[in-house]
């Protein structure tokens, strides 16, 4: 098997992926963002070995964005595929990144194909396409941000089985970061310990938490050089509040855990 993009295992996820794509079962992946999600269905697809079809999703993402449009090309008006016909039209995995950000009205595109029909229905040129058994459908979103709004209904919901993603052990989280950052590990473990210190400050007035993600991007900063107090300062804290009690409790919680 070729290189694969790197990813540790929090539990059965890998397993339950290959499963649900073998059942051409749609996927939903649950947890903050930064925590890896992405990360496993690029692992995925190139485990499995069929492309893959990235959207984010934002407020003005239309069905349009998704299925396709006319456009004029030369003096000629042709139908441009978007990323989910190209997925279902060839195969591979679509994945919707953060989907309870796009308009309701597009995410009622995907309904047909998250049951027993696997179609997309294309109005615009009047093809109703049949998902080839290599295409899947994997969606994710944040709980976190979940309000009244932005929300995924339970009709959506139930079309999908869930995957639930939370910070990694303290000592996978380490191993993740160091790797990717290549950081020394003591020093990737020192960073990982000053997230954990952290992250139960998100009720005490941080809006949001170090991820995995930041925490490679500090290692990244000590690698070029940059004294990891205040990489994790400048990665961990300044990005993620404007209070200055919470990030003068943050440049604290930086200052001892890199103490000499």
């Amino acid at each position: 098997m070729p290189d694969l993009p790197y990813y540790v295992a929090r539990t059965d996820e890998i397993e339950i992926f290959e499963n649900a794509h073998r059942r051409q079962i749609p996927v939903l992946l649950k947890g903050p963002t930064g925590c890896g999600k992405t990360r496993l269905v690029e692992h995925m697809a190139a485990r499995l070995g069929v492309p893959l079809y990235t959207v984010p999703c934002h407020d003005d993402l239309t069905a349009s964005d998704l299925i396709g449009r006319y456009l004029i090309k030369g003096g000629d008006t042709v139908w441009i595929d978007g990323p989910l016909t190209r997925a279902v039209r060839h195969g591979g995995i679509c994945y919707l990144d953060e989907v309870v950000e796009a308009r309701k009205d597009t995410v009622v595109v995907i309904h047909p194909l998250t049951d027993d029909r696997r179609q997309l229905f294309i109005e615009r040129t009047g093809e109703a396409l049949k998902a080839p058994p290599s295409f899947q459908l994997v969606i994710s979103f944040n709980p976190g941000y979940q309000n009244t709004t932005k929300t995924l209904k339970p009709s959506t919901r139930q079309r999908f089985v869930a995957l639930e993603f939370d910070w990694p052990a303290e000592e996978r989280e380490a191993a993740i970061v160091a790797h990717e950052s290549g950081v020394e590990e003591r020093v990737a473990r020192r960073l990982v310990h000053l997230a954990h210190n952290i992250r139960p400050l998100k009720n005490e007035g941080l809006e949001e938490v170090p991820s995995t993600r930041t925490l490679v991007q500090a290692g990244r900063l000590i690698v070029a050089g940059l004294e990891p107090q205040r990489a994790a300062e400048i990665a961990m804290g300044t990005p993620l509040t404007e209070d200055e009690a919470v990030l003068k409790a943050i440049q604290d919680l930086a200052r001892f855990e890199f103490a000499a």
